[in-house]
């Protein structure tokens, strides 16, 4: 019996999911075409009665509201209705707190490129210490078949990166950069206090498009899937947009400390990001990480 394929397997975030519909996709049903003068009449007719109905919903709305607001009697006929002050719209309509999140993650999380005989791959990562450790995915340096990594600091300079060790069983690798990059370590959330429903941000460089941040809530926690060689695994099921090249970076809380490192997403043949993402558990992200650091320096 063959293995499906699908949550996680390839590993990252270029894989293709099982068929989900097994009917195939929904019929669209085409009508038939109209002779062009019933057509041009018809929507004549449309037209004016369309016109007619925003007119009299732009009225009676504006008379509502004035009323609603003002929390007194209805206006009468002919009489002025003072206009209400529009409320100031939230920037981008992300709360205060995610806004602040992504100002503590940003100066902490590269672009990964990686060049070798296999070709060109790239990725994210974030810093851990002041050493300027980096975590980020194995499968980028897998995919990229190379030592030659090269780590984009958020402010576009470039640095040779020295890979410090990798676990393709967990599917995390660390690499190291010169102390001249001063990458900010992005903080670490405490074991235990990642909830279902709490708001997240996906940082990283989707597409290479460097210091990208999607926000999404924890959609599941403990989701077993195919993450690295080492089997199944407990990942952190997200719906924060998580796409090509955001392999590596943090899934970071309101708080602005990682819960987690994306790595693969749950696609529809020939799609990309459907809300489904998954993240390896920050936990066992830095439990491989230290082990990494413990062996290699």
């Amino acid at each position: 019996m063959s293995t499906p394929t699908g949550l996680g397997e390839p590993r990252g975030p270029w894989f293709v999911s099982p068929r989900i519909d097994p009917y195939g996709p929904p019929r669209v049903d085409v009508p038939e075409e109209q002779p062009a003068v019933a057509r041009a009449a018809r929507w004549r007719r449309t037209l004016l009665a369309g016109l007619a109905v925003v007119a009299l919903s732009t009225v009676s709305g504006a008379l509502a509201g004035g009323y609603v607001a003002s929390g007194g009697d209805p206006p009468r006929p002919g009489a002025s209705v003072a206009a209400q002050p529009s409320p100031t719209p939230a920037v981008a309509n992300v709360p205060p707190d995610l806004v602040a999140a992504a100002a503590t993650a940003l100066p902490g999380v590269v672009s990964v490129q990686v060049r070798g005989n296999g070709g060109t791959a790239g990725g994210s990562g974030f810093a851990i210490d002041d050493k300027q450790h980096i975590i980020t995915n194995d499968h980028i340096l897998d995919a990229g078949s190379g030592d030659d990594v090269i780590v984009v600091a958020p402010d576009g300079r470039t640095f040779p990166a020295e890979v410090v060790g990798r676990d393709p069983g967990s599917d995390i690798a660390v690499l190291r950069v010169d102390p001249a990059a001063n990458l900010t370590p992005l903080a670490i959330a405490a074991p235990g206090t990642t909830s279902v429903g709490e708001p997240v941000l996906a940082v990283g460089s989707p597409l290479g498009l460097s210091g990208t941040v999607t926000a999404g809530i924890v959609s599941a926690l403990d989701r077993e899937v195919r993450l690295g060689t080492g089997g199944r695994q407990k990942a952190v099921q997200t719906d924060a947009s998580i796409n090509p090249g955001n392999s590596g970076g943090p899934l970071v809380n309101a708080r602005g400390e990682v819960v987690g490192v994306n790595t693969a997403i749950a696609t529809l043949e020939g799609g990309g990001s459907i809300g489904i993402g998954f993240a390896i558990p920050i936990e066992r992200a830095q439990q491989s990480a230290d082990g990494i650091i413990g062996r290699g320096g």
